[in-house]
C-alpha cells in the first residue's frame, strides 16, 4: 500500500457510509460527463474515497439501506468542508455487459434496482463493478472545499498527499474475503 495519496474518488456520501459500515464491499462506476475519454476508467488502484451529495437522493436506495442513508445525512461536514476518511484499494476491475447480473448484486449494495438499471443504460448499456478493500482513519482529514473539486466527474486530485499511515481495515479479513467471494459469484454467468 502507497504511504501517501493524493488521488480521491468521488461517491455517494451514503455508499461511502455503507462502504465505512462494511455493509457493503464493491463500487459501482458509469462515469461522470467529464471523464477524460468521455468513459470511465480506473486510473489509480488505491484512492481515497470524496464523498458527496451530488445527484444523490433518498428515492435511489433500497428500503433497507435507510439507517445507512440517515448515519450519511447526520456525518456531512459544515459547509465548506470535506472530509475525507476512507482508503479504497481495488481488487479488480470488471465490467459488466448483461444486465440480467444486476439483480445478483442487489443484496451486496444499498442502491435499489431501478437506479442500478438507470445506471447501467446511462450512454451506453454496461457498468463497471469494482470491489474494494476499504480501509478507515482513526479521525478523519478535514479539507477546505475547493472549486478544484468541482465537476461532474470520478477522480479528485485533493491537491496534497494525505498520509495512508493510520489505516485499520473496516472488515476483518475473513469478512472480507467472504463478501469478495460473493461478489465474484455473483457475477459468474
Amino acid at each position: 500500500m502507497q504511504s501517501t495519496n493524493r488521488h480521491a474518488f468521488k461517491e455517494w456520501a451514503a455508499t461511502c457510509r455503507a462502504l465505512a459500515d462494511g455493509s457493503q464491499s464493491l463500487l459501482l462506476r458509469k462515469g461522470g460527463i467529464h471523464e477524460r475519454s468521455g468513459r470511465f476508467t480506473v486510473e489509480h488502484r488505491e484512492f481515497w474515497l470524496f464523498p458527496t451529495q451530488f445527484h444523490q437522493t433518498a428515492d435511489d436506495f433500497r428500503p433497507e439501506a435507510a439507517s445507512v442513508t440517515a448515519r450519511a445525512a447526520a456525518a456531512i461536514p459544515p459547509k465548506g468542508i470535506v472530509r475525507i476518511e476512507l482508503y479504497a484499494v481495488v481488487s479488480e476491475v470488471i465490467e459488466l455487459s448483461d444486465e440480467a447480473r444486476l439483480a445478483r448484486l442487489s443484496a451486496l449494495q444499498i442502491l435499489n434496482e431501478a437506479t442500478l438499471v438507470r445506471r447501467f443504460h446511462y450512454r451506453t448499456p454496461g457498468l463497471f463493478v469494482l470491489p474494494v478493500r476499504i480501509l478507515r482513519l482513526s479521525r478523519p482529514i478535514e479539507l477546505e472545499e475547493s472549486s478544484h473539486f468541482a465537476g461532474c466527474r470520478t477522480w479528485v486530485d485533493l491537491e496534497r498527499d494525505l498520509p495512508t499511515g493510520d489505516l485499520s481495515p473496516a472488515l476483518p479479513d475473513a469478512v472480507h474475503e467472504e463478501r469478495f467471494a460473493r461478489i465474484r459469484e455473483a457475477l459468474t454467468p
